[in-house]
């Protein structure tokens, strides 16, 4: 039996192989909400421009109302044979209000139809994902705030390179997921045009106004092009670039977490709540939260390069391959605010030791950086060869096994004659994150101020 919906063209009906590689209704049915909102939009639309008469406009927005009713209370039966949402509902509505239900398909089509539905769907994702990278950020200047005096050291290539303060570090992550909350509302501010009106590819002979429904539905404006209104995926594309990068942020934290709650580190515990345990190793605790937002970004990764590879060949407009644009959307984007949700719970859950960070900010001679600044200001050393002389004074503390305050000044005048004891005053942790004080630098004073400023934007007094 041909399609109901589309089969007149057809005397026969599909293979059961086509009829399930066809079918979209499995992954679909998430932009029912938003299929059903596009309706109602467009019907309104029909009523007010004269192409649909009151009476049956009103028994459509009736039907419809009913359709999503019945699918928010999980009595809606969605059929493969039907294909997508889009048949599915108006199956339905058809038979809530009989025939009267075809009208409601004048001056669209499934091209315009999905275009409309992935956007909503899209925009409302990224409704959901601003303030849950603010829920993040909150945790992090909440803490970096109370810790913004706990020294810990820095690394560069994984080595200990200066201190810095346990604060100052979480305040990193709320710089990059400032930008990915940036990405993502410019993402929103570009998809925010409606597809809707451009019908299957080339716009429609009846007098809709498109205005009128892109206000209804909450965009900027109509799209200019019918072409590219349903060949464009270029949204969902930018949604998944922000999703990775955001991912690739949370990912880093998620490995320094793993890399903190070791007992080589041992710079931050998590409690049972974020931890599990091994089924033959009793004493483990493993970070598997940590690690699974670790492996859950490359589903994220995997979404836009899939999506990337569907779009980069097909030519104008519409083609089915662009079917194959939903599910790894979907499941990237909820991924992503999973792991949101999860990194703030770590981040409000951990617990720090002050005691292995300061430890660990003065191991490999974390503080040679200071000693050469000291020669520079005090001794008026270029630079370069400040450079120098620190790194001879740092090879004979190396070589006797000691750290850099524990030298003798006699031991440090054997490098360079013209050291004073005021040089010594420099090599504390606590001192030099304390001389840190250009904008920016890891100083206490600079960690609560912006910690503070953070706060403040977020709502906070």
């Amino acid at each position: 039996m041909s399609n109901a919906m589309w089969g007149g063209r057809f005397a026969d009906g599909t293979a059961e192989i086509m009829e399930t590689i066809n079918a979209s209704i499995d992954f679909d049915r998430k932009l029912a909400a938003q299929d059903i909102a596009g309706s109602q939009a467009h019907v309104a639309m029909l009523a007010r421009q004269g192409l649909v008469d009151a009476a049956d406009a009103d028994a459509i927005a009736s039907g419809l109302a009913q359709v999503k009713g019945e699918i928010e209370a999980g009595t809606f039966s969605f059929s493969r044979a039907l294909e997508d949402i889009h048949m599915n509902v108006e199956a339905r509505l058809a038979e809530i209000i009989g025939p009267v239900a075809g009208r409601l398909h004048t001056a669209r089509s499934r091209n315009d139809q999905v275009a409309l539905d992935l956007r909503l769907w899209v925009r409302d994702a990224i409704d959901g994902l601003i303030p849950e990278i603010a829920a993040l950020q909150r945790a992090l200047a909440r803490r970096a705030l109370d810790c913004a005096g706990m020294v810990m050291p820095g690394f560069t290539h994984l080595q200990s390179a200066q201190p810095v303060t346990f604060g100052h570090h979480l305040l990193a992550y709320v710089e990059m997921l400032a930008r990915d909350a940036g990405r993502f509302r410019d993402a929103r501010k570009r998809l925010n045009e409606c597809p809707l009106g451009a019908a299957a590819l080339a716009g429609t002979s009846f007098p809709i106004d498109r205005e009128m429904t892109a206000k209804a539905l909450g965009f900027d404006r109509p799209t200019a092009n019918s072409l590219d209104s349903v060949a464009d995926r270029d949204f969902a594309l930018e949604a998944l670039a922000a999703a990775a990068i955001a991912a690739t942020h949370l990912s880093r934290f998620a490995e320094e977490i793993v890399l903190w709650t070791t007992p080589q580190f041992g710079f931050v515990r998590l409690s049972d709540a974020f931890s599990t345990g091994s089924s033959i190793m009793p004493q483990k605790r493993n970070p598997d939260a940590a690690e699974l937002v670790r492996g859950k970004t490359g589903r994220v990764f995997g979404a836009l390069i899939a999506l990337l590879t569907v779009m980069k060949g097909l030519p104008m407009a519409y083609s089915k391959d662009m079917q194959e644009d939903k599910e790894g959307l979907f499941d990237a984007l909820e991924t992503l605010s999973l792991c949101l949700a999860a990194m703030t719970g770590m981040v409000e859950d951990l617990t720090p030791d002050p005691k292995r960070m300061k430890a660990a900010a003065g191991a490999g001679y974390a503080t040679a950086t200071d000693l050469a600044d000291w020669l520079v200001r005090a001794l008026k050393t270029p630079f370069r060869e400040a450079h120098h002389i620190t790194g001879r004074i740092v090879a004979l503390a190396a070589a006797r096994g000691v750290a850099l305050e524990k030298l003798t000044l006699d031991e440090m005048r054997s490098v360079e004659p013209r050291i004073t004891e005021d040089a010594f005053a420099v090599l504390g942790v606590e001192r030099s994150v304390r001389s840190r004080t250009s904008y920016g630098g890891a100083a206490p004073a600079n960690v609560r101020r912006q910690a503070k400023a953070w706060l403040k934007r977020h709502g906070e007094p």
